[in-house]
């Protein structure tokens, strides 16, 4: 059994080397954005985003999850239908949205800033044109949906996580340049991303082009539609969670709050890539496994050790953060000083991320029976959840207030699919062992949190190290993992690494 576990394992670091490498680049622009630009425009792009972030859910509606479903139990004369007609579906329907989006921009400013205003920072016609770049940034990325899907399901991990890293490398070389070259200000943030894109996509094409026909299958194609229309609710229910805390604090507060919660968010990115690079790998790992005898076991034992992950990062994250942003940095430190006053909101944010690894892990039942249905329900109300407790949170306690309520959110959420799925596909997690690991956790980020070490010095970080062995040993006094666990993982490794 660990042999198949360590493979996903495996699988998830190839598919997570693209998220590794890009989010670290990525965060690597935080320090140029928090300290050179103001808090203002790090608000814009991050107030935009979460729209485009609802919006490409729209346009992808499920199509991605729907190819995927359906191809794992096609026969192999079948599959190139599958990869055309969700393909050129989402062409056509992208393109007209895009022409939609283009040509109604001036209402769409409006709309957007009518309520709270667009500040003095940029112009009506600067924002106009960010939502026409935000239109085909939109286009590309959703050409790239069947044909980074089609590369999952090939088990091509390298050549997937290679385009990704092209992506993101396009990416961060053009916003430097435009940055620090030109002296461009925030629409580098959407020129970069769309010329990126339009890139990829192409590429992409080419690749997934001899897979390509016009003979489109319309009562299979209506089926995937059955199965990835239910994915907009809650899709879009998920990205709610994950993004209206921006708007609504914009309309509470202002950009430069915005602009501070934004920057900090985005400093639990590394729980947010761990949870990613598992979820790319696990979708195609359970529908492969999912008619093993053993693989309601396996599965088990699958979140137990991932959720085990979640909790180390998750405790080295909440005591490391303080000492990397007072990193020093292009003459300044990695974030801006003006930024340090949002920290706090950083171990809530890494939290939450533990809860959505937790729905990744157990939407399995719904996913393979089919039942797509429950899912907006799940999602629905986590967003439903997100929202009240942002206008309840969010006035006595500011940005600390829409943390929680994402972390609330997420909760919801996980417990919102947990019991449908397992109604249909039943796993006997290990909620002794995960009830000891979070003790472990407790115990350890409860110490910190009393004494809070000294940010950035020799005795601060020495100490942090020693709290981090001491999640290590409790795991083993508490039986998380016990001898035979041991035993199994190293002739699960030895049996990897010595394989010809």
């Amino acid at each position: 059994m660990l042999d198949r576990i360590f493979k996903l394992g495996k699988e998830s670091a190839i598919y997570g080397l693209s998220s590794i490498v890009g989010r670290f680049l990525n965060f690597l622009l935080v320090p140029l954005y928090t300290n050179f630009l103001a808090k203002a425009e790090v608000g814009i792009s991050g107030f935009l985003y979460s729209y485009i972030a609802f919006a490409f859910v729209i346009y992808g509606y499920g199509m991605d999850s729907a190819y995927m479903r359906f191809v794992a139990s096609a026969e192999a004369n079948e599959k190139k239908h599958l990869v055309s007609a969700p393909f050129f579906s989402l062409l056509g329907s992208s393109f007209l949205f895009s022409l939609i989006i283009y040509f109604t921009a001036v209402p769409i400013e409006g709309l957007l800033n009518g309520a709270t205003g667009r500040g003095d920072l940029v112009g009506h016609a600067a924002w106009i044109l960010f939502i026409r770049y935000s239109a085909w940034i939109l286009f590309f990325d959703t050409l790239a949906i069947v044909p980074f899907a089609y590369l999952r399901m090939q088990n091509k991990a390298k050549l997937f996580a290679g385009l990704r890293i092209l992506n993101i490398v396009i990416t961060i070389v053009l916003t430097v340049i435009m940055f620090v070259l030109l002296h461009m200000r925030v629409e580098v943030v959407f020129i970069a991303n769309l010329i990126a894109s339009a890139l990829t996509s192409l590429v992409l094409l080419w690749i997934i082009s001899p897979e390509l026909t016009l003979r489109i299958p319309w009562k299979l194609y209506k089926e995937m539609l059955g199965f990835g229309l239910p994915y907009i609710p809650a899709s879009l229910a998920g990205i709610a969670i994950q993004v209206i805390d921006r708007p609504i604090l914009k309309a509470m507060t202002n950009d430069e709050t915005v602009g501070i919660y934004t920057a900090n968010y985005r400093l639990g990115v590394l729980m947010m890539l761990v949870v990613g690079m598992f979820d790319y790998a696990w979708r195609p790992f359970f529908l492969t496994h999912a008619k093993d005898a053993d693989a309601p076991k396996m599965f088990s034992r699958v979140f137990t050790y991932f959720l085990a992950l979640l909790m180390l990062v998750f405790i080295t994250g909440t005591m490391f953060i303080e000492d990397i942003v007072r990193i020093r940095l292009f003459g300044g430190h990695f974030i801006g000083s003006e930024y340090w006053g949002g920290l706090k909101i950083v171990p809530v944010i890494l939290l939450a991320y533990v809860f959505t690894g937790a729905y990744v892990n157990f939407v399995v039942g719904v996913y393979l029976e089919k039942k797509t249905k429950y899912l907006p329900y799940a999602t629905g109300a986590g967003a439903a959840a997100n929202i009240i407790a942002n206008y309840l949170l969010i006035p006595p306690l500011g940005i600390m207030g829409a943390a929680l309520a994402t972390l609330i959110s997420y909760v919801v959420m996980a417990a919102g699919i947990y019991f449908p799925s397992q109604k249909f596909y039943h796993v006997e997690y290990e909620w002794g062992r995960i009830l000891r690991l979070c003790l472990a956790t407790g115990i350890v980020v409860g110490l910190f949190l009393a004494f809070h070490p000294d940010p950035a010095t020799l005795s601060g970080v020495s100490t942090k190290l020693a709290m981090t062995a001491l999640f290590f040993v409790l795991v083993f006094v508490l039986r998380v993992f016990d001898p035979a666990d041991i035993k199994e993982t190293k002739d699960a490794l030895t049996k990897m690494f010595t394989r010809t």
